[in-house]
């Protein structure tokens, strides 16, 4: 067959995390979820590798990993997030690689990306060189083979960067159809423009990178379909979808031909909800019908080598009508969501951050040529400490490019050193100057990467950069209200969430307070050793007095330390911190604080601290945010108690009035209204957080729900039902013959399939799913031979799967 399909997704999310801490702080915006990384991998990248067939009943009849049949590229930073935080859904994701390679004669679907999503074409042949050898490197490091291809940021290209990818054994991406300028068949000397009538999406071409002689393969994907898939809601139907794409063949030309778009990967689920079902029908329908066969880019391209070749529009991308203007200036590009918004703020936020890349390089290339053989060359290695933060892995790489042998305090200058670097090409994160405003999350965000480039130069060279950084900053202007200049964003964004080694200690010092530690512990990335400890309790106070030693896991830097920290009740917790100098001072000031907290005197506690900790005390303001809100909810769980009970109370003692008020058409006083809503939500998360619900008492509080009006939280309900749903679907894996824990979900099944917001049972359908692959066939032939036990297993798990909506030999 000449007809062949291949559909690409782009995955990919900013990097999030906070660049003192490594990680993703609370992000109150994704609720009920912790962070956007989360939601969206519950809403698209896990959907998609198990991915749901429907009957024309509605019931499911297949679960297929759509990664497997598609062509798609991971973002580096979204996959090392995943790693760490859902790695469940990260081995499927390689696993999805492997079997794409089976399907695909040999070839896996995955492809690389340059590292952090950078505007190419707008960067240094340096960075160039770094984002698409870390890009590879990080590759290697979680496929497990070398990658074929690799995706560029929004497609934008440039012949430089073509060059290096080639150079680099890469051996094709994907461009947009409009990034191509004129094309000719290899061997001719006539090129021919694409005009108005655009270019042939369904062959391959080659493209000349320049006077080095090299080559590399692109494919332009259909701009059509793939605006049809995003924009024009065809994911709504799986078969159109496949029409859709059927239809992209036309009728020009004979030979092989290839039907491919390229799209955010995000649109199969996150975008357009459930539109990974409409992905896995329109491939399970075509391939069913024989309709085209379903390949990957690098299948395609060994079977089909191009003969043509292309010459590319230099500085163009897939998402900005005048090429890379989106990323340096105010072309009119914009989400149309705020109309009258402008994006002068674009050229001052490039030109700052280009201000601070360039001061930054110079320092690095001076500063380590103390210490490496190749600054360069060793910036170029560095991902693989980056991917393995470990004293072996910054050891194995400080024995490859270092000039000498490097005491512990140079070991710190160096990791500093290319620590900066790092952060110099995140803050050139591509969603940065994507969306309307400077006061954006993702802008803020890169701002951030460069508030720690900023501390970093400081702390090498005892100089800084900032001023004039923010004086270009100051030229960017917010639209939105109350936000002033990006110098006044960076000031009230930027500047507090700086951390060094003192607001680490700080932290610890607030938190043990609350928690117990051990003799080490890991904050974020950061090590915390205890040395010494004291708690004293008196009443609702609580005293802490240390001495830790903290450690960056990331530079090697660390700082003995020495604190106080107590909490007056409630709120009021103060605390101090400092560098450790002797044990004199230390055992003094622990003598000193024990002593007026014994006597209860408070205020002398207050003086201690002032003395030994002087302009360094802390409050529960300077805890991660994280934490913050744990200890905040440890602090408030006895105030919530005392005001539930207080609300049960009076919602109790005034229910018959609520009522008789309600019967005669009398609208309800709003305070009536404010504390049934608060009582019954509270009640009904309480119930349905149990792994054995009491149906009845549930039941009975959506039936005072309805008759009340109460608006219910279904997104947080929902997500505790289904938390609980997810901890009874693992016991059941773990357990599969425990009849109890499916009698258990069972009864929760029933329960969310009665209850008038969505319960997602997506995850618990995955298990039965695989139990039924697995461990039904063995249980079912048990009781064919008369197994009684058996027997009554069987009967449980099918009508268990009957409530999940699962058709069994689907």
């Amino acid at each position: 067959m000449n007809k062949h399909i291949c559909i690409h997704g782009h995955f990919y999310q900013p990097p999030r995390e906070n660049p003192w801490l490594e990680d993703i702080e609370l992000q109150d915006a994704a609720y009920p979820y912790h962070d956007w990384n989360e939601k969206i991998t519950d809403e698209c990248y896990e959907p998609n590798a198990s991915s749901r067939i429907l009957g024309e009943d509605g019931w499911i009849k297949k679960i297929v990993d759509n990664y497997s049949k598609i062509n798609f590229n991971f973002g580096p930073t979204l996959l090392s997030w995943m790693e760490a935080n859902r790695p469940e859904v990260y081995r499927a994701v390689i696993e999805s690689d492997r079997k794409s390679s089976r399907n695909f004669s040999g070839h896996g679907s995955a492809m690389a990306q340059a590292y952090n999503h950078m505007i190419m074409p707008l960067a240094g042949s340096r960075d160039k060189e770094t984002q698409i050898i870390w890009g590879i490197r990080d590759f290697e490091y979680r496929f497990g083979r070398k990658p074929e291809g690799m995706w560029l940021p929004e497609t934008a290209v440039d012949l430089e960067t073509l060059d290096i990818m080639a150079r680099q054994g890469l051996k094709f991406t994907v461009l947009a159809p409009y990034q191509a300028l004129r094309f000719r068949k290899k061997g001719e000397d006539f090129w021919r423009d694409t005009g108005s009538g655009g270019i042939d999406t369904t062959r391959p071409y080659s493209v000349r990178t320049g006077k080095s002689g090299g080559m590399i393969n692109v494919f332009l994907y259909d701009g059509g379909v793939s605006a049809a898939v995003a924009f024009e809601k065809l994911l709504s139907n799986g078969e159109r979808f496949a029409q859709r794409l059927l239809g992209a063949f036309g009728g020009g030309r004979e030979g092989p031909l290839l039907a491919n778009i390229a799209i955010d990967g995000e649109t199969f689920g996150h975008h357009h909800r459930h539109g990974d079902m409409a992905l896995a029908y329109a491939i399970q329908y075509i391939e069913t019908n024989r309709l085209a066969v379903i390949t990957n880019y690098p299948e395609y391209l060994e079977k089909n080598p191009p003969e043509y070749e292309v010459e590319i529009k230099e500085n163009s991308s897939w998402s900005c009508a005048h090429g890379i203007e989106r990323w340096r200036s105010n072309c009119g590009c914009n989400s149309g969501l705020h109309p009258g918004w402008r994006q002068e703020w674009r050229k001052p936020l490039r030109n700052a951050l280009n201000l601070l890349r360039d001061s930054a390089a110079l320092q690095f290339e001076q500063m380590a040529a103390k210490y490496l053989k190749d600054p360069w060359e060793a910036r170029n290695d560095y991902i693989g400490v980056i991917n393995r933060r470990s004293p072996e892995s910054v050891e194995s790489w400080l024995e490859k490019h270092r000039l000498r042998k490097l005491e512990r305090e140079d070991r710190v200058i160096v990791s500093k050193l290319l620590e900066m670097q790092r952060h110099s090409m995140l803050m050139f994160t591509s969603c940065g100057w994507f969306f309307d405003d400077i006061s954006g999350i993702e802008t803020i965000q890169i701002l951030q990467y460069a508030g720690r480039v900023i501390q970093l130069y400081r702390e090498l060279t005892g100089q800084s950069p900032e001023r004039e950084f923010l004086r270009i900053l100051s030229e960017a202007g917010s639209s939105a209200a109350g936000y002033g200049s990006g110098a006044e964003i960076y000031e009230k964004h930027v500047r507090p969430a700086m951390v060094n080694l003192t607001k680490v200690g700080a932290h610890y010092a607030i938190c043990s307070l609350f928690e117990s530690f051990g003799d080490h512990s890991d904050i974020y990335c950061y090590n915390v050793d205890r040395e010494d400890h004291h708690i004293r309790s008196s009443g609702a106070a609580n005293l802490s007095v240390g001495k830790i030693k903290v450690a960056s896991q990331v530079t090697g830097e660390s700082q003995n330390q020495m604190y106080g920290v107590v909490n007056f009740g409630i709120h009021n917790v103060i605390g101090g911190i400092g560098i450790y100098r002797d044990e004199k001072k230390f055992l003094d000031m622990t003598a000193e604080l024990k002593a007026a907290f014994k006597r209860a005197d408070f205020s002398d506690v207050i003086g201690v601290l002032n003395k030994y900790f002087e302009g360094s005390t802390y409050t529960l303001r300077q805890l991660f945010r994280d934490k913050q809100r744990a200890v905040l909810e440890i602090i408030l769980n006895t105030t919530l108690e005392e005001i539930t009970g207080d609300y049960k109370r009076i919602y109790k003692r005034h229910a018959p009035l609520m009522g008789y008020l309600r019967d005669l058409g009398i609208p309800q006083p709003k305070a009536f209204q404010t504390t049934a809503e608060f009582v019954l939500n509270i009640s009904l998360r309480q119930s349905l957080a149990s792994e054995s619900p009491d149906l009845e008492q549930i039941n009975s509080i959506l039936e005072e729900a309805e008759a009340s009006r109460v608006s219910l939280d279904g997104a947080g309900l929902g997500y505790v039902l289904e938390q609980t749903l997810d901890r009874l679907g693992e016991k059941l894996a773990g357990r599969p013959g425990d009849r109890s824990v499916l009698g258990q979900l069972d009864t929760a099944i029933g329960l969310a399939r009665s209850l008038p917001f969505v319960v997602d049972l997506w995850k618990i359908q995955n298990v039965y799913y695989g139990l039924m692959l697995n461990t039904y066939p063995e249980i079912i032939k048990k009781a064919e031979g008369g197994d009684n036990e058996a027997r009554g297993w069987v009967e449980q798990f099918e009508a268990l799967g009957d409530k999940l909506r699962i058709r069994r030999g689907g």
